[in-house]
């Protein structure tokens, strides 16, 4: 009876797989610049020279790019699956922002339940410190909208899931649109921002205590909040165009 060799793995294969996992589980997030060679050589206890192969592999797949001079990065547009004209055809279509809304309650609800189950104390650290983000810059749409989406994507790496985590990367950019959008509505209602303050630390604190079905509720509370004062908001611009139309006649 004859016996097949097996075959081992090469080096730079297993050192290969293990940084597209540190990719998938965000411990390497996008355009994040990885460490010298010398240093991770001496963190996966390998040679320099495997060490370079598994890099120049994932270089050819797209994972890594490397600056002249200046290291090698995880590749940004491995998450920025939507397009440009798309997300601008979205964001620009005050329709599609309350498709963003429901999905939204889909989605973070779920993810909230997850964080709030399987979230570790240091996740529970970089929520508190995206929550301190957040209240640093309010009252700047721009920034806040990015520090809000940033402890989304926190949600996202406590529930342990990548499927979640590269779901809420990818779409990133169309998120930040779409809060953008809604804090600016939401800044014309007062005290509309306190009371989102107020949902969001409810969504952390369930988390933290760890209370999955708390923290789900916690969450679709908070987005049927922004969808209703959102809606008001709109209504009212759309009665006074209409009265702006009626005494324009009027005058006419």
């Amino acid at each position: 009876m004859s016996y097949r060799r097996i075959s081992q793995p090469k080096l730079s294969d297993i050192i290969m797989k293990e940084l597209e996992k540190m990719v998938l589980e965000g411990s390497l997030k996008p355009g994040q610049k990885l460490q010298p060679e010398r240093e991770l050589a001496v963190k996966f206890e390998v040679s320099r020279p495997s060490l370079r192969e598994a890099i120049q592999k994932l270089e050819a797949k797209g994972v890594l790019y490397r600056r002249q001079g200046g290291g090698t990065y995880v590749r940004e547009q491995l998450w920025n699956s939507l397009s440009d004209p798309l997300v601008e055809l979205l964001g620009n279509n005050p329709e599609s922002q309350y498709d963003l809304l429901e999905f939204r309650h889909a989605t973070e609800g779920m993810m909230a339940y997850y964080a709030a189950l399987r979230g570790t104390n240091a996740d529970h650290e970089q929520l508190r410190s995206r929550m301190n983000r957040i209240k640093e810059v309010q009252g700047n749409p721009q920034q806040e909208a990015q520090a809000i989406v940033d402890f989304h994507r926190t949600v996202a790496e406590a529930c342990h899931n990548v499927a979640m985590l590269h779901l809420v990367l990818s779409l990133s950019p169309l998120l930040e649109r779409n809060v953008e959008q809604n804090l600016q509505l939401l800044y014309r209602r007062e005290g509309s921002s306190d009371v989102a303050n107020i949902h969001r630390e409810a969504l952390l604190d369930a988390i933290l205590k760890r209370e999955p079905e708390l923290a789900r509720r916690a969450s679709n509370d908070h987005l049927a909040y922004i969808e209703e004062v959102t809606l008001e908001v709109r209504r009212e611009d759309s009665r006074q165009q209409r009265s702006l139309r009626r005494m324009r006649n009027d005058h006419a």
